[in-house]
């Protein structure tokens, strides 16, 4: 691992010396490439730095309280800023373990969700109005924006299913955590019983695709045009400007009739293909760490779930983790950084696992 750091070392001094270079940032797009290139080991060096910077301390404090001309009261400070600094020396160590792992290439991506009414009938609609507006109010703390692509709702404000984008800088690295089956446990408004009824809802978090990183054949797609459905508004229900296309050789089916133009909608519905089939050929050439879309979302049967919202004990658990919060209002109001960064923080340390001792240093 230290050969490795040294080479990045290396290679980042390198790159410094190349963006100062005026002939180099002549090449706009060349140098912006080597920039972020820069930008990204900027983090690892700094905090090998900091690595080594402890380990030269380490050994000139030693060698002091070797020293017999060093006095008692003087080890005495020593020997506890030898603590000190074995704790920052092992912190060090710990952080460059992570930001050695391997990089998720789609992590800085902006995104599409898509969520599905599972079990539940109209209480799961409902359900799924519930995660969109969690969704929605998460992105809205990070200032990123939200655009819908389709929605079908219900006559009651739930939704059978809505695919939305979610534009920011590191959206997926997020969000890729929410893909599943989350479940609901309370007591519906339309229940006089008060039974408590479990209903679901699948999630599925793709990044958005590069033109040039999926090519589809127009040969193998169907498109169909209808009249959008909606709560009113000028042009729904009056013109073929809702769009379906569909993908013959996967049957893999997208619809969009956010916007009133036939074009617009059709580039929207298109771009949600390209991130699907994208997701289909990462599953391909991962199969050992990533699932089909299929499998990743699941059946939305109730007895699959990777979390459960508990209405009457005010309680989110995610069972992936076994991580409990009785939280339930704030986190429905998008107070979800606190199971992310412990999916995150699992996530890494199955990766280090993995990794075993090509990670000691």
């Amino acid at each position: 691992m230290l050969d490795r750091l040294n080479f990045i070392e290396n290679k980042y001094d390198e790159l410094s010396v190349k963006i100062s270079d005026p002939s180099v940032m002549a090449d706009q797009k060349e140098w912006q490439k080597l920039c972020k290139e820069h930008s990204e080991l900027e983090v690892i060096v700094t905090k090998y730095k900091e690595y080594k910077k402890a380990c030269d301390d380490l050994e000139y404090n030693k060698e002091m309280l070797q020293d017999s001309d060093t006095d008692a009261e003087m080890k005495e400070m020593i020997e506890e800023e030898i603590k000190e600094l074995n704790a920052v020396k092992e912190e060090s160590a710990k952080e460059l373990r992570i930001l050695l792992l391997p990089k998720d290439p789609n992590d800085s991506k902006n995104v599409y969700v898509e969520i599905r009414a599972g079990a539940g009938g109209e209480e799961a609609a409902l359900f799924a109005a519930n995660l969109t507006r969690m969704y929605v109010k998460y992105a809205e703390k990070h200032r990123w924006t939200v655009e819908t692509m389709s929605i079908n709702a219900t006559d009651i404000g739930g939704f059978k299913e809505i695919v939305f984008m979610i534009k920011g800088n590191g959206a997926y690295s997020m969000l890729k955590y929410e893909s599943g089956v989350h479940r609901v446990q309370r007591v519906p408004d339309t229940e006089s019983s008060g039974r408590i009824h479990t209903s679901t809802a699948t999630v599925a978090v793709l990044p958005e695709v590069d033109d040039v990183e999926i090519d589809i054949n127009p040969n193998d797609l169907r498109i169909d045009v209808f009249r959008a459905s909606g709560n009113g508004g000028q042009c729904v229900n009056t013109t073929d400007s809702a769009v379906r296309i569909t993908h013959i050789p996967t049957g893999l089916v997208v619809s969009c009739q956010d916007e009133k133009s036939q074009l617009k909608n059709k580039e929207k519905a298109m771009k949600v293909l390209k991130a699907r089939m994208f997701e289909m050929e990462e599953a391909k050439r991962n199969a050992a760490i990533a699932e089909d879309r299929k499998s990743q979302v699941g059946t939305g049967d109730r007895s699959e779930r990777i979390r459960t919202y508990n209405y009457p004990q005010g309680r989110v658990t995610d069972h992936r983790i076994g991580l409990t919060l009785y939280k339930l209002e704030s986190f429905l109001n998008g107070e979800i950084q606190e199971v992310i960064d412990a999916l995150i923080t699992e996530d890494q340390a199955k990766k280090m696992e993995a990794m075993g001792n090509a990670g000691e240093m």
